[in-house]
């Protein structure tokens, strides 16, 4: 199969271009269903023949099995062509005891080993370490500080000053934080020296919290925004609306359900899929440099680009925005 174009980038503060797509590992991990490792290595193959050069993973996703199988299915790929990021702040630790049990995280693998909040230098130092290991490489071009929802404190100081160290030695090219919440993200961008920050669920069609807060210090500081979990946790991502569907981790309720189809119906009139939308949403506030979807096996890498590049009316924007459905994000300052 011929090659595709390449996916539009986005440039970060630091110069590193990130396409504007981007192919999310965590279930890679096992992530509630099991995956082997020729399905993500197809995943990958597609994501490349698709003009896709920026994947996400974590530590935290499969106790490190999907940072293994990223690394794996990129060993062939020339690492100056792709954009890695990995995350920092769980720590994993060998442990005997559970080795008996699976994950109680929602990863499908043996919990052989356990995570440990760790936002100390030391701690960040040795992730870090290990992410490279695991993902075969001798750089992240983005290490995120992951979830520090209670860990303010530590993380915007040691956790901070030591991604900061390892920006600088190279080791790690950009620095940032990644969250479900916007508030501390807006923080960071406010208080600390970060890159590029990770906001999931949180800037979407159906949830606008970021463009309150979070989008415009981004704008004003020149951070980049990725926009991730844009499907809030799968209610977006069919055409039609399931009244069991979920939100946000959550059975969704009718208030969410019928927005969500009021919007699906604005969709439809202009000739779009609500996932289409979904997809392309974030991408036109001019912060955002990618969106990051799971894509567990290659269908979902070739689905997920059609809806990316999928052709949609500046009359949907127009009509969601004049409705107070969704507003506009390059019509709001």
């Amino acid at each position: 199969m011929a090659r595709q174009p390449a996916i539009p980038t986005r440039s970060l503060r630091t110069g590193q271009p990130i396409t504007e797509l981007g192919l999310g590992a965590a279930q890679f991990g096992n992530l509630f269903k099991e995956t082997t490792d020729d399905e993500s290595g197809h995943a990958v193959a597609a994501a490349v023949d698709e003009g896709i050069s920026y994947f996400d993973t974590a530590p935290h996703y499969g106790l490190g099995l999907s940072e293994q199988r990223l690394g794996m299915a990129l060993k062939e790929t020339d690492r100056s062509s792709i954009v890695l990021s990995s995350k920092v702040g769980r720590l994993l630790v060998d442990s005997p005891a559970s080795a008996d049990r699976l994950d109680d995280e929602g990863f499908i693998v043996p919990a052989e080993r356990r995570r440990v909040w760790d936002f100390s230098r030391d701690g960040i130092l040795r992730s870090v370490e290990e992410s490279l290991g695991r993902l075969g490489t001798d750089y992240l071009d983005i290490a995120y500080l992951h979830d520090p929802d209670d860990h303010w404190k530590s993380a915007s100081s040691t956790g901070m000053a030591a991604l900061i160290e390892l920006r600088e030695q190279g080791v790690v090219r950009a620095i940032g934080a990644g969250m479900n919440q916007s508030p501390m993200l807006t923080d960071f961008v406010r208080n600390t020296d970060v890159d590029v920050v990770m906001v999931a669920g949180r800037f979407t069609l159906l949830d606008q919290t970021a463009l309150a807060d979070l989008l415009p210090i981004a704008r004003e500081r020149g951070v980049g925004v990725v926009a991730a979990a844009i499907y809030n946790s799968g209610l977006l991502s069919s055409p039609t609306v399931d009244s069991s569907a979920h939100y946000d981790y959550g059975q969704a309720s009718g208030g969410v359900l019928d927005r969500a189809r009021r919007i699906g119906e604005v969709c439809t009139r202009h000739g779009v899929s609500l996932p289409e939308a979904a997809v392309q949403y974030p991408l036109r506030h001019p912060s955002v440099v990618s969106v990051v979807t799971g894509m567990r096996v290659a269908a979902h890498v070739r689905s997920t680009v059609d809806r990316y590049r999928a052709q949609i009316p500046d009359s949907l924007w127009e009509e969601l925005h004049e409705s107070g459905l969704a507003p506009d994000p390059a019509r709001v300052d």
